[in-house]
C-alpha cells in the first residue's frame, strides 16, 4: 500500500523536473539574447543612487555565481535536488541574477571615453568577435554542460551521468580559460564607457580573475593530477608569467634533485 501511494508523488516530481529542465533552457536562450543587447547598448534609466544600486547588482551576479560552483556548496544542494538537475539550478540562478541587472540597472551621467564613429565601429567588431569566441570556447567543453541541458537529458532518459572528461584541444592548448577571456571582451569592448559601465566592468573583471582561480581549483579537485600536469604546461591567460593564473610550478616533492659532486 505504501509503495502504491508513493508512485503518484514520484510522477509529480518527474513532471516538475521535466518542466523545470525545459523551462531553464528557454530562459537561458532569452537571457543570452537580452545580454547581447544590454552589453552593446546599455540602459537609459537614470537614478541619483546609481552607484550603490549598480554595485549591488554587479555583485549579486558575481558572488553567487562563484559560490554556487564550489564543490562543498554543490554537495549540499544535491542533497535536495538530483545531481543531474544541478546544472539547471545553476542556470536558473545565473539567468535570474542577469534579469535583475537588466531591469534595475541605472545609467550614470558622463563617460570615461566616448569613441567616435569609425574607431567606435572597430570596437564594436571586437565586441562581436568576443561573442563568437565565447560561443566557440563554450562549445569546446560542451555547451550543454554549461546550461545544464546535457545533465538534464541523462536524467530524463534515466541514465547515469558519465564522468565528464577534459580534452586539451584547440584554444585550450594555448590557455586554460578561453571562456573567461572571451567574456572580458564583452565588457571591455564598448565605444561608450559610461561611469556605470565602469562599475560593471570593474566588478566583473575582478570576478573573472577570481573565478578563473576557483575554476582551476575545482578542476584539480575533480580531475586530480592530470589537471595539475596540464596547468604546469599551459598558462591561464596569455602573458601570465607568474601567480596562480600563470603556469603552475611543480610541487617541491616532485622536483628533480641535483647531485653535487664532492669537492
Amino acid at each position: 500500500m505504501e509503495a502504491a501511494e508513493s508512485v503518484p508523488e514520484r510522477r509529480w516530481q518527474r513532471a516538475l523536473g521535466i518542466v523545470f529542465g525545459i523551462g531553464t533552457q528557454v530562459l537561458f536562450a532569452a537571457t543570452a539574447w537580452r545580454l547581447f543587447w544590454y552589453l552593446r547598448d546599455g540602459v537609459q534609466t537614470s537614478s541619483p543612487d546609481w552607484l550603490a544600486i549598480d554595485t549591488a547588482l554587479a555583485l549579486q551576479f558575481a558572488v553567487p555565481h562563484s559560490v554556487l560552483l564550489l564543490p562543498s556548496v554543490k554537495s549540499r544542494i544535491t542533497r535536495i535536488v538530483p545531481s543531474s538537475l544541478y546544472g539547471s539550478v545553476f542556470c536558473l540562478a545565473t539567468c535570474a541574477s542577469l534579469w535583475l541587472i537588466f531591469y534595475y540597472w541605472r545609467v550614470a551621467p558622463g563617460a570615461v571615453w566616448n569613441v567616435p564613429a569609425v574607431a567606435g565601429d572597430f570596437i564594436h567588431y571586437g565586441f562581436y568577435a568576443s561573442w563568437i569566441a565565447l560561443i566557440y570556447s563554450i562549445r569546446l567543453t560542451g555547451l550543454g554542460y554549461q546550461t545544464g541541458w546535457t545533465q538534464w537529458l541523462y536524467w530524463f532518459r534515466r541514465q547515469p551521468l558519465p564522468r565528464r572528461p577534459f580534452v586539451e584541444r584547440s584554444l585550450y592548448r594555448w590557455l586554460r580559460h578561453p571562456v573567461y577571456l572571451s567574456f572580458l571582451g564583452l565588457i571591455w569592448f564598448t565605444p561608450h564607457m559610461t561611469y556605470d559601465h565602469v562599475v560593471l566592468t570593474g566588478v566583473w573583471t575582478a570576478y573573472i580573475f577570481v573565478g578563473s582561480y576557483l575554476k582551476d581549483q575545482r578542476l584539480e579537485f575533480y580531475l586530480g593530477e592530470s589537471y595539475g600536469q596540464y596547468a604546469r604546461r599551459v598558462a591561464g591567460y596569455p602573458g601570465m608569467f607568474f601567480g596562480p593564473l600563470g603556469k603552475w610550478k611543480m610541487p617541491a616533492a616532485e622536483q628533480p634533485t641535483i647531485k653535487r659532486r664532492a669537492a
